[in-house]
């Protein structure tokens, strides 16, 4: 099944947690902390591979978590960071903050990576809280902890080279003579139900093509399957416009020529003002005697736009066609990236709280640096509550409280702490 978009939940591993130890040896009199760092959590990255064509493998699984990083050790000894998590997508996939709807990332290049989401950092042991006058401090750094968040994912091809035309024209047929794609073919409308992929190598370029699903008069007001897969026409470099010269449909090719040139402009300039070559396909169905002057004629009715005359089935004049779709790409430019919306979305600034008054002499303090500051305490270590005490002094939490109204004897809640507040 084609899916070319999907909503899907990831979240970063968490930080292993720094460990509380004291070295204890038979011939060391005064041990000392030793505690160990808790390692970093996994981060969520997004790779790009031409192994993928669409989202499909994003059909049934729509959950990603990175593992967590380990906890600190004994004796120094710091926990394993975790793993990366690795997820493969199709080049071309734009990922956005569900959200905002805003665009984080356009990636555009096979290989390509981009971090989505960090992950957490480990908390520091209670070695690392040593000083010349807190020689045993009994308390240590808690990881860090991430949030899921849910990202959509939407594939818009990159292709060098488009296909495009009314239904059973060849298009498929065109795709798998020129190149290495296996795609499903058979003599009725709509074969194809999503974009098939190749790849070229010829004439000092490796150009990947597109067979893009049928057009039919009407598509851009979203008729037959043409609406759907528009957008993957609009990074294309070069369209070529596969048409049935036989009219084995019976069709006019020309008018088929003006329908669907019509269906681009109306879906837009860009789409529409992209380099176009004519194929004319099935040429080996034209009876012999008269397919000279019939394809003339025919040509007349085109103007001055590049056409050539092909058999996708008989492997005629495919050779020229390549050749100058492969020049034709190198005078244009590269595919432009989407503008990028939202460059974090995932920011920890950890400056931030709120504080509510829950009752006449009862106040909460929420937010990120009250879950960063509190995390860490240890209520019954002397040490820990001090710096705890300190920490929300100096970061202008006191003054804020004394500000929303509080006084002597209220209780202030912040995360899992309670303490009444005594001038």
């Amino acid at each position: 099944m084609f899916l070319d978009k999907v909503k899907i939940s990831c979240k970063a591993g968490n930080g292993g947690n720094g460990k509380v130890f004291f070295k204890r040896a038979k011939y060391v009199p005064n041990g000392g902390p030793e505690g160990g760092d808790g390692g970093h959590g996994g981060s969520i990255v997004f790779k790009t591979t031409l192994e993928l064509t669409n989202l499909s493998e994003f059909r049934y699984k729509k959950v990603f978590k990175a593992d967590n990083g380990e906890d600190g050790g004994n004796n120094m000894c710091d926990g394993k960071s975790a793993k990366d998590l690795v997820i493969l997508v199709p080049v071309g996939t734009v990922i956005k903050n569900a959200l905002t709807n805003n665009v984080i990332a356009d990636l555009v290049e096979p290989e390509e990576e981009f971090v989505a989401l960090r992950g957490g950092k480990g908390g520091r042991g209670n070695s690392k809280f040593a000083t010349a006058t807190r020689q045993a401090p009994r308390y240590a750094e808690m990881g860090e902890q991430t949030k899921p968040f849910e990202l959509i994912l939407e594939l818009k091809t990159i292709a060098d080279v488009g296909l495009i035309g009314y239904p059973n024209v060849g298009k498929s047929s065109l795709l798998k003579a020129v190149s290495n794609a296996k795609p499903k073919i058979a003599n009725y409308h709509f074969t194809t139900l999503a974009p098939n992929i190749g790849v070229i190598k010829a004439y000092g370029e490796n150009m990947v093509w597109a067979d893009i699903p049928g057009l039919i008069e009407g598509a851009s007001n979203g008729v037959g399957l043409g609406h759907d897969f528009l957008k993957h026409i609009e990074r294309t470099r070069v369209l070529i416009h596969v048409i049935d010269a036989s009219g084995s449909e019976g069709r006019d090719p020309y008018n088929d020529y003006l329908k669907i040139n019509e269906e681009l402009n109306k879906y837009s300039d860009k789409v529409a003002n992209i380099p176009q070559i004519v194929a004319l396909n099935k040429i080996d169905l034209i009876d012999a005697d008269m397919r000279e002057e019939y394809l003339e004629l025919l040509k007349k009715q085109f103007g001055k736009i590049k056409i050539f005359d092909i058999s996708a089935a008989a492997f005629i004049g495919l050779d020229d066609l390549i050749k100058e779709v492969a020049n034709l790409v190198k005078s244009q430019p590269k595919v432009t990236r989407m503008q990028i919306e939202e460059t974090n979305i995932d920011k920890r600034e950890k400056k931030t709280f709120e504080i509510n008054k829950i009752d006449e002499d009862y106040y909460e303090v929420t937010g990120d640096l009250i879950e960063e500051i509190a995390f860490n305490v240890i209520i019954n270590d002397y040490n820990s509550f001090a710096y705890f005490q300190k920490r929300i002094k100096d970061e202008g939490i006191i003054d804020a409280l004394i500000e929303a109204g509080m006084k002597e004897g209220d209780t202030v809640k912040m995360c899992q702490i309670e303490f009444e507040y005594i001038i």
